[in-house]
């Protein structure tokens, strides 16, 4: 299916392990500078925390931008077992930020990695979901004469017209989802004996 799935709100689970609280906040971050802001308020929310461990992943799958970091715990023992769990759960555009309140015990290496990644396991599980489309912006300009016959093929690939200019001709530019693109084009120039031929703009 087009797109992937990002996150539908903000969800925060806490799990406790040997006296130490972990805070897990997962959120839609669809920059790098939304991933730090959400960090920058998170950590302004719980300035007396241990520790702001954080990974998160920007975009999805070939056009990914990953961060991470251990925030003070000993390396590797949490930013990369957070990112691991993030990596595995097929959610785009996400961040999570484990609040860790030290509870007076010393969990070691192997404790800190389950305790990190159950935090991310479990808020991940909690958070609701929706699916971003990816979109491409195309032009067309037709003749009167195919401008109804276009104005169906758009609603049959599922476009949405954004400007419509009545000239000579008429100019249409039309928002699609990605995977519908091809196919509309193509429909198009078998509708029109190859006199016209849509144009992506953007994608």
């Amino acid at each position: 299916m087009n797109g992937y799935l990002i996150p539908a709100e903000t969800q925060r689970v806490t799990t406790t392990v040997s006296n130490s609280r972990f805070i897990a906040t997962a959120t839609r971050a669809d920059t790098v500078e939304d991933a730090r802001a959400i960090l920058a308020s998170i950590r302004q929310e719980m300035p007396d925390a241990s520790h702001h461990v954080y990974a998160f992943r920007v975009g999805f799958g070939s056009s990914v931008t990953e961060g991470m970091s251990d925030d003070g715990e000993p390396s590797g023992t949490s930013g990369p077992p957070v990112l691991a769990v993030l990596r595995g759960s097929a959610i785009g555009d996400v961040i999570v930020v484990v609040t860790r309140y030290f509870g007076g015990t010393k969990l070691g290496t192997g404790g800190l990695v389950r305790a990190y990644s159950e935090a991310a396991r479990t808020v991940l599980q909690a958070l609701k979901t929706e699916r971003k489309i990816e979109r491409a912006t195309v032009g067309i300009e037709t003749p009167y004469t195919y401008y109804q016959s276009i104005r169906r093929l758009v609603d049959q690939h599922e476009g949405t017209i954004s400007d419509e200019e009545f000239a000579a001709d008429v100019t249409l530019v039309v928002s699609f989802p990605s995977d519908q693109v091809e196919t509309f084009a193509s429909a198009v120039i078998n509708l029109t004996a190859g006199n016209v031929e849509p144009i992506v703009l953007s994608d």
